[in-house]
């Protein structure tokens, strides 16, 4: 398997994430009151109340969603790195604790 391939996929859906979350910060700052509507004369803003907190539900879910994916994937080539430096010293770039030259 090439890793290029899951190192670009992993970079991109951080990228969407990264860009849900700013989405939903503008959202919010634009749509989002911080007053519930029930008094008398204000029935028209409670369907409008319900369908911005079912949205910003969905995009929480998603958020969340992609998040998690994200973490696991990265988790998952810190892993497959480290267990390539484990087998094979000699294929992964010098650092300060360990010299590959002779």
């Amino acid at each position: 398997m090439n890793l290029t391939l899951v190192v670009t996929v992993w970079f991109v859906l951080g990228l969407a994430t990264l860009g849900l979350a700013i989405y939903r910060r503008i959202f919010t700052l634009h749509s989002e009151e911080d007053v519930v509507r029930l008094g008398p004369g204000e029935e028209g803003e409670i369907p409008k109340q319900v369908a911005l907190a079912h949205k910003m539900e969905v995009i929480d879910r998603w958020g969340k969603t992609l998040t998690i994916i994200v973490v696991v994937i990265g988790l998952g080539l810190a892993a497959a790195y480290l267990y390539q430096a484990w087998l094979d010293p000699s294929s992964v770039p010098p650092n300060f604790y360990r010299r590959t030259t002779p």
